[in-house]
């Protein structure tokens, strides 16, 4: 941790900077699926098991950020 004039400022290492970039590309993947299965007829079995791996991987890396203390939603 970094002290710069008596506020703390945490760096933010390799494995954070890639966890963050996951989130980010997690979030983007699953609102696609989740348009394209709104504007489906008849979503097939594969999209919305797709759907739904996407969203539980997005919320267990968010998870994972919470306990690292980082903001992924910034």
């Amino acid at each position: 941790m970094v002290v710069i004039f008596g506020k703390k400022k945490t760096k933010i290492n390799e494995v954070d900077q890639q966890l963050l970039s996951d989130i980010k590309k997690l979030k983007r993947e699953w609102e696609t699926l989740d348009r394209i299965i709104e504007h489906s007829v008849e979503p097939s079995e594969e999209g919305l098991l797709d759907l739904s791996v996407a969203k539980a991987k997005y919320f267990y890396l968010l998870r994972e950020a919470r306990k690292r203390n980082l903001n992924a939603l910034s």
